[in-house]
């Protein structure tokens, strides 16, 4: 960052509040799994305050913004930083943001310290008294520092006294220029040098086509075209992969990616898609209730390298893709996969964080900014796996209830002012699309501080009410909008503008602080931003109503109709080039996929010599295990239209399978399923990818939802597709996403493609992800009084399953269990699902049955375990007529499964109709679970099955 925008006072006052005592337990644990133990923590928050007069205001300052009535003392103490400060026998460690990164709480206060007339700047932090580690070098306090007390990519730390980089103001800095890059004449070596410099992500043949372009033009590129460019081309914002041209290693052509799955729709041509694959997110309208948008997005790099930061903008910015839909959120989801928790630190490659701290603050950012926005999070999952180690994933998820003028919105007119409105411009977020698009290593970290965004939840709301606004009315205030996401303004206007053309002046742009270059202004994913298109005569209008929210508002430009976006500051161009050659100009990738199948492995013999036992280890799984701690975090009743939330009620003691939100003017709703499991894509990707999607049907089947009304979402994150075989499994998931949607009438809408999840070391080596597919359904509930809950509702009642269990236990967790691949086949897909689905759905409507389970990971085993625990009472259960072998019936997760409580009068009528259906036995008083199996008999009680699910075994 230049020196310019970093304000370096004389002197401030510091104030601190010490944290309570559950907040530094936390660290003392930490520091323990690290190796760290017997340190004991004192730490406090730390508020660095320039510009107070004296003691007085910062005296005032600090009772009237940081004090609390009935907690801890503050203290006010004045720093001079020419004075050493005082010496301690301990260690002691301040820790402060970065110059520019964003800080929200440094901002708000300074807004409240300026309505009590002080005109002060202001920076956070935190102080660490760390007891009893005297005796570690540097090194070691270096590690200690960086793993659980500071993120070196966002933050500071020094010994005993941290310099803070304080908010700078309008009359700090000055503004950098626009710059040329020399392009024309560079060799290919010099091509390649310049796009690892400037981490521009670019294919060489489409460096040659933009070095060939501006030889034409007789010029080069400006540092904002080159990065306009490079954005626009990314794999993140272009999708290449999947709009590539693809040739098999046998030589056939495959259809593009993106095309199989927009034909695949077509094809299905659901009468309730109104918009699919199509702007920001997919749009549904179930019967004659409110239309419905959904998009689910990935933050994967972003949060490897700053947690908290990666998934909060990640659930910031599926928000505003709801947004421009437009729609108002009512739902989110998320999706998050983690390195083991208890991975030893010297098994991390080189620059990574621990996976631990990874999760906390990944769960952290999620809570932040959907608890903050008022918006529940109701679904979801938690994956872990040695192979998210250096690359975890993040899938935020969102629905929205489209608002009245949806319909009017569309494309901009020529004359139509350019209106920015939400948060200002700042240094955070550059780069993030090229970022997205590269391979992680151990320098990413360190080089790609800017790339990672912080949200501000508070102002996206403020956002999202100035919509209502302008937008929930026949005729809307806008003609066109949409979010500035990846790639900032460059993105939002550049797309906007892409068949009229746009002239645009980034010095009108709200900046947050001086000191930025025009195409990092241009290139800025600054959070909580969003573009609209405003007829001329409805400006003021606009900017009015935005002013009465207390939301930022600006006209930077208009579109044209010369198709030549034009982008400049004040009189000097930064950006000229026809809209043509930006979006049309990329060749298209060419690419090689080895679609030969995984090398099959015959079947030897599983072996389980304790059933009891290995069901509390199933349990016990953390994939399996219960995911209370992380729920918690979340508010899942917001907006009170919750019906089904992610713990069973009303007991909340057991897992959901999917979530019911209810329409509040009727009985309308709609449920979420989620489907993932990457352990079938290490040896099958395309049965992987239908499995997904059978799974999130299963679960909204389970809580009945019509499987007739059901839409898809695709969220993939996958290796380096530039390798053949891992193209060829993404190939196999497409063919097999394609097959189960159109076996189940279910069109898919939207997707988001998150590639390139790979870890290259020092030597070279690189570490992929497994193939990850996340698919979410949304599904239509006519009625939700007659929601099914997968409670235990009655001792006596019959327990059926429904479906088919095959011997498939290849990619199962009691193979991750036993340690080893024992061979044969991952669950295949079963044809014969959606016709059950249906008559299931018929049998809920009809009131017949009485509670509903999925069988998923662990198999019949763990879904047993899990349905006594959503209640009171046991099972006591029959195996036998499951499967020919006690292995087999127990652990295969086999596709198309589902337990469900029965009048025990009604069993037969209920089996007939299913088709595929077995009786297992009773709901008992007894809380516990008796099964008995070809070989034997054994009881799990239901303290052995609640301890294990707590992660206690």
């Amino acid at each position: 960052m230049p020196v310019s925008s970093v304000f370096s006072p004389k002197s401030w006052w510091r104030v601190s509040a010490p944290r309570g005592s559950h907040q530094v337990y936390s660290l003392s644990q930490a520091a323990s799994r690290l190796g760290f133990s017997g340190l004991t923590f004192e730490s406090c928050d730390l508020y660095f305050v320039s510009g107070c007069g004296d003691e007085v205001d910062a005296q005032r300052l600090a009772q009237s913004l940081i004090s609390e009535p009935f907690g801890p003392q503050v203290a006010v103490t004045f720093v001079n930083p020419d004075e050493d400060p005082a010496a301690s026998s301990e260690l002691v460690v301040e820790v402060a943001r970065r110059a520019g990164v964003t800080d929200r709480v440094a901002f708000q206060m300074q807004e409240s310290a300026a309505r009590l007339g002080l005109d002060v700047r202001i920076a956070t932090g935190s102080a660490h008294r760390i007891l009893g580690a005297t005796h570690l070098d540097d090194s070691a306090v270096s590690e200690l520092v960086e793993r659980i007390l500071c993120n070196p990519v966002v933050e500071i730390w020094d010994r005993s006294r941290v310099n803070p980089g304080f908010v700078p103001t309008s009359s700090d800095g000055t503004q950098s220029r626009v710059e040329t890059v020399a392009l024309r004449g560079l060799s290919d070596v010099q091509l390649s040098q310049l796009n690892r410099q400037r981490g521009l992500a670019l294919d060489h043949s489409e460096l040659l086509v933009v070095q060939q372009w501006f030889a034409t033009e007789g010029r080069d590129p400006t540092d904002a075209e080159i990065e306009t460019i490079a954005q626009t081309w990314s794999e993140h914002c272009s999708h290449k992969t999947f709009t590539a041209r693809i040739t098999t290693t046998r030589g056939d052509v495959v259809a593009p990616l993106l095309r199989q799955l927009r034909d695949c729709t077509r094809t299905i041509n659901a009468s309730f898609v109104v918009s699919a694959f199509d702007g920001n997110a997919g749009i549904v309208r179930f019967g004659d209730s409110h239309a419905l948008a959904i998009k689910a997005e990935t933050h994967n790099h972003p949060s490897a390298v700053e947690p908290f930061g990666g998934a909060n903008t990640g659930v910031g910015g599926v928000v505003r893709d709801v947004l421009a839909a437009p729609a108002i959120p009512v739902a989110l989801t998320d999706v998050l996969c983690f390195g083991p928790a208890d991975t030893r630190p010297d098994q991390l490659p080189r620059g990574v964080l621990h996976p631990e701290m990874i999760r906390e603050g990944v769960v952290a950012g999620v809570a932040d900014y959907g608890n903050k926005i008022g918006v529940p999070t109701v679904a979801g999952a938690v994956l872990y796996d040695e192979g998210y180690i250096a690359n975890p994933l993040v899938f935020c998820g969102c629905v929205g209830r489209v608002l009245r003028g949806y319909d009017a919105i569309g494309e901009p007119r020529v004359g139509d002012q350019i209106v920015v409105i939400g948060g200002a411009t700042g240094r955070d977020g550059i780069k993030g699309a090229t970022f997205s698009s590269m391979t992680v290593d151990a320098s990413t970290g360190s080089v790609a501080g800017a790339s990672v965004q912080i949200g501000d939840p508070i102002v996206e709301r403020l956002v999202g009410e100035v919509l209502v606004d302008l937008l929930d009315r026949e005729v809307p205030l806008c003609t066109s909008l949409t979010d500035c996401g990846a790639g900032g303004l460059s993105s939002a206007v550049g797309e906007m503008a892409e068949k009229l053309g746009a002239t645009i002046d980034l010095a009108l742009v709200e900046r947050k602080y001086p000191g930025l270059g025009p195409w990092e202004i241009w290139l800025s994913e600054a959070q909580e931003r969003m573009v609209l298109g405003v007829d001329p005569r409805d400006v003021s209008e606009v900017l009015h109503r935005c002013l009465a929210r207390g939301v930022k508002a600006t006209v930077i430009g208009e579109f044209t109709g010369t198709r030549r976006l034009i982008v400049q500051h004040g009189s000097e161009i930064v950006v000229d080039m026809p809209t043509d050659f930006l979006f049309d100009g990329r060749p298209q990738r060419e690419m090689i996929a080895d679609l030969e199948p995984h090398p099959t492995l015959a079947t030897t013999s599983r072996h389980v010599a304790d059933h009891a036992q290995m069901v509390c280890q199933l349990l016990a799984h953390p994939n399996i295990a219960s995911k209370e701690a992380v729920i918690r975090r979340y508010d899942h009743e917001i907006l009170g239209a919750t019906v089904i939330g992610p713990m069973s009620a009303p007991w909340q003691t057991g897992p959901s399978d999917g979530v019911v939100i209810v329409r509040p003017e009727d009985e309308n709703g709609f449920a979420l399923g989620i489907g993932v499991n990457a352990r079938y894509g290490l040896y099958d990707c395309r049965s992987m990818a239908w499995s997904a999607v059978d799974e999130a049907m299963r679960n909204v089947v389970s809580v009945g939802a019509d499987p007739s009304a059901v839409a898809l979402l695709d969220n993939f994150s996958w290796g380096d597709p530039s390798r053949p075989s891992t193209l060829g499994d993404l190939v196999h998931a497409v063919d097999g996403c394609c097959a189960a949607a159109l076996a189940f009438s279910a069109p898919f809408v939207s997707g988001k493609d998150s590639l390139n999840n790979e870890y290259e070391s020092d030597s070279g080596v690189r570490q992929s992800i497994p193939p990850t597919l996340v698919i979410t359904a949304l599904a239509h509930v006519p009625e939700v009084d007659q929601c099914m809950s997968s409670t235990l509702s009655t001792i006596g009642s019959a327990i059926v399953m429904t479906g088919l269990t095959n011997d498939e236990l290849r990619g199962s967790h009691l193979d991750l269990l036993l340690g080893s691949d024992h061979g044969g086949l991952v669950p295949q897909p079963d044809t014969t699902a959606p016709l059950r689905y249906r008559a299931l759905y018929e049998l809920i409507r009809e009131g017949k049955i009485r509670s509903a389970h999925d069988c998923s990971e662990g198999g019949l085993a763990v879904a047993l375990a899990e349905y006594c625990l959503t209640s009171p009472f046991g099972l006591d259960v029959d195996i036998r007529a499951v499967a020919a072998t006690d292995v087999v019936a127990l652990y295969a997760e086999s596709n198309g499964r589902i337990l469900l409580e029965v009048d025990p009068n009604l069993v037969d009528e209920v089996c007939e109709r299913l088709g595929l259906a077995v009786l297992l036995g009773t709901v008992s008083e007894d809380p516990d679970l008796h099964c008995r199996t070809h070989d034997t008999q054994f009881c799990v009680s239901r303290t052995q099955m609640a301890t294990a699910w707590s992660g206690e075994v």
